[in-house]
């Protein structure tokens, strides 16, 4: 009867302690809710637990005794549903003994959430099963069976070779975090069951090396209060006061469909929030186009990057930290109970990367209103857009500009993030010659924004925006092709241009005045560009009699078969097509201001 009263009370109240014990095989089942307790818990015997069912959340406060006890907390958590997928984890759990404190986690604390109804278990939800471990490169989700090929950490480095493999029984200090690959079918349901983490954790961190780590507790926390907390910002170093980290979060995120590294369409996924509540996030790598063909602005729910970022950091959840260049040798990151915040995945707020539909519930507890594709809407003083570039007909990559008074033309910690990709084919700002993802400045029409892009071989890019934020409508965005002087308007139209194999470190920017502008802007309806297949020709008609400066066509390989320049203003030209192949070729007119629009048109003859 005990435990019964115990259970029904936790089940429908927020409850606050300043201790909490549990023993003489009693247990608390806690459904829906946060229990807080201000210091210790103490699961004193092996049968003494707690029970987190249905996004319940236990949160400790600034008490220092350490939790105790050979009993264990209980805590689910679901991961991905693909057995060539990582995900990366830190176990809000740790060995359970007698000693007070935190102790190490290893990854055989993970059980099978069975659901098996008995007189015992009359709801299904306090059963489990240990998880079998094995050798074969596959798991299987019932009985759950976890491969071990594919447990690592990664502690202050920045070589791929230097992940550390784990077993099962590895120690793995609090806060760390692993990887682990998923199950064949269906989301899989973990349960983590051990001595709940508490108080404050910390990890070695190194200047420029990543370090995995994550949410150690069993509740969620506030990515604002640890990016910001006063520890990780304010390490001297010679004394200056700087941040510990570059001050952004890491997500990792893919969509394979083997276990080869090369054939993986994904990478990290990058979230960074300012001290104001800003948040910026960009989605890994993804698939350009969805099923029917279209070039899409963020992927679909359950593809690569459909997940987005968001303040609270849900239980489980581990991701990569960088140490800033700047960060003195024996540095530490902290994570700390005032740091957690009991927030569930479901109120729209926390998301657990795994590939599923990302969550767009609107306001959030902490005002933030996002908008239909999930992304975070502005205050009025703040400006942003979103670039996204497809390489090869093949993937996206997005890059975000931040703009505030407040934004300096150096390193702005917590609206700017480096790029953690290392991509033979990629595109970045640039800052004192490292990339970013994200960036910010001061608005001024005047600014200019040097893009890096480096390809292996040579290919196609495609440039458009989305996400324009609190922009002037006539305010233009323009790419700018430093070597021929082009001028491209992309709230206008989109960009596409052949590029041969290399480094492009000074060719391209992004601007908001075309410095030779002297004439109205060009647009798409300045132009209609078709082919007659009847009479194999390419056609371009000038209903405004602009002057044209040149006209382009080039091929898929980047070979220019129409060079066309000075052709005057006449309101249609025609070029014949009968020497091409079949295929899609990229269309770019210049006029005499050198603005351009470009465009893809198909040739069948």
């Amino acid at each position: 009867m005990n435990r019964i009263l115990i259970s029904l009370i936790v089940l429908t109240s927020y409850s606050v302690s300043a201790q909490l014990t549990v023993r003489n095989g009693a247990y608390l089942f806690i459904s829906d809710e946060v229990v807080f307790v201000n210091d210790n818990v103490n699961l004193q015997e092996a049968d003494s637990k707690i029970y987190l069912r249905n996004e319940a959340q236990l949160i400790q406060g600034t008490g220092g005794t350490g939790n105790t006890g050979i009993g264990e907390l209980s805590v689910y958590q679901t991961g991905t549903a693909n057995n060539f997928a990582y995900n990366y984890w830190c176990s809000p759990v740790g060995n359970n003994s007698a000693v007070f404190g935190n102790e190490n986690a290893r990854v055989d604390l993970i059980d099978e959430a069975t659901n098996i109804v008995t007189a015992a278990d009359p709801t299904g939800l306090i059963s489990s099963a240990d998880a079998n471990f094995i050798s074969a490169y596959n798991g299987t989700a019932s009985p759950l069976a976890i491969s071990n090929r594919w447990l690592y950490s990664y502690v202050t480095s920045d070589d791929y070779s230097e992940w550390v493999v784990l077993d099962e029984n590895s120690p793995i200090q609090p806060g760390l975090g692993y990887t682990m690959k998923g199950i064949e079918t269906g989301g899989q349901l973990y349960d983590f069951r051990g001595k709940p983490n508490n108080g404050t954790i910390s990890n070695n961190i190194a200047a420029d090396q990543f370090t995995l780590i994550g949410n150690p507790y069993p509740s969620a926390i506030d990515a604002l209060s640890f990016i910001h907390d006063t520890q990780n910002t304010n390490i001297d170093t010679d004394g200056v006061l700087a941040p510990v980290t570059t001050g952004a979060l890491y997500y990792w995120e893919q969509q394979p469909t083997n276990h080869y590294t090369a054939n993986y369409i994904g990478g990290y996924a990058t979230y960074t929030i300012s001290a104001g509540g800003i948040e910026t996030f960009v989605p890994a790598t993804f698939f350009a186009y969805d099923d029917f063909g279209n070039a899409i602005p963020l992927p679909p729910p359950g593809s690569t990057g459909s997940k987005i970022a968001k303040r609270y950091i849900p239980i489980g959840q581990g991701f990569m930290v960088e140490g800033a260049t700047s960060t003195p040798g024996g540095s530490q990151v902290y994570v700390k109970n005032a740091h957690r915040i009991f927030e569930k995945e479901s109120g729209g707020n926390s998301s657990f990367f795994r590939t599923s539909e990302a969550n767009t519930n609107g306001v959030s507890d902490n005002n933030t209103q996002y908008n239909e594709l999930g992304l975070n809407i502005l205050p009025s003083d703040f400006k942003r857009f979103r670039l996204n570039v497809i390489f090869n007909n093949n993937f996206t990559r997005q890059l975000v500009q931040n703009f505030h008074n407040t934004a300096t033309d150096e390193f702005d910690y917590g609206l700017e993030a480096k790029a953690a990709s290392d991509s033979p084919n990629d595109i970045s700002w640039i800052l004192n010659d490292v990339p970013y993802a994200i960036q910010a400045h001061d608005f001024d029409v005047q600014k200019r924004i040097p893009l890096v892009i480096k390809l292996e071989v040579q290919q196609s890019l495609d440039f458009s925006i989305f996400d324009i934020q609190n922009f002037d409508t006539s305010q233009a965005i323009f790419l700018h092709d430093i070597e021929t002087d082009l001028y491209v308007n992309l709230r206008q139209q989109n960009y596409s241009i052949n590029l041969a194999a290399g480094d492009y470190i000074n060719r391209f920017e992004v601007t908001f005045l075309a410095e030779t502008l002297s004439t109205q802007e060009i647009t798409d309806h300045d132009f209609d560009i078709y082919q007659n297949i009847k009479n194999s020709e390419l056609v371009l008609l000038n209903p405004n009699d602009l002057n044209i400066k040149t006209v382009s066509l080039i091929d898929v390989t980047g070979k220019r078969l129409i060079n066309s320049r000075n052709i005057g203003n006449q309101s249609d030209y025609r070029f014949s097509t009968k020497s091409f192949s079949d295929g899609v070729y990229i269309v770019t007119i210049t006029v005499d201001n050198n603005q351009a629009i470009s465009k893809k048109i198909v040739i069948k003859n």
